[in-house]
């Protein structure tokens, strides 16, 4: 039996901010790091920073050449996730349209399932 494929979506809103925010690094190789660890007011959160280097456990997915790289664990909570980048009247911020999710913070950086 095929193993399940576990897919996390980086909308194109988002791919373009993660190759802007690269570009300031000046490091070439650069992905973006999610992860989802224990804490945060609803009982996990978020991670988010830059990383040149692809674990043994890491799973890697793309749009249009950008890289976000996230660990086997991680995964799990997020399969099926939307990364998202979204301008508005309140500013500006990633996030994430979790499906596993069953509550979120008002800040949106932590999640229950």
């Amino acid at each position: 039996m095929p193993a399940e494929t576990r897919v996390l979506t980086i909308s194109d809103s988002a791919a373009r901010r993660v190759a802007f925010l690269i570009a300031q690094e000046d490091r070439p190789g650069l992905m973006l790091r999610l992860t989802v660890s224990g804490g945060g007011c609803s009982g996990f959160q978020y991670g988010f920073n830059f990383d040149d280097a692809v674990n043994e456990d890491d799973h890697v997915f793309e749009n249009a050449g950008t890289k976000v790289v996230t660990d086997d664990c991680s995964l799990d909570l997020l399969n099926g996730s939307t990364l998202d980048f979204v301008e508005d009247l309140m500013g500006a911020a990633f996030q994430i349209k979790n499906p596993n999710a069953t509550a979120s913070c008002g800040c949106g950086n932590s999640f229950a399932v």
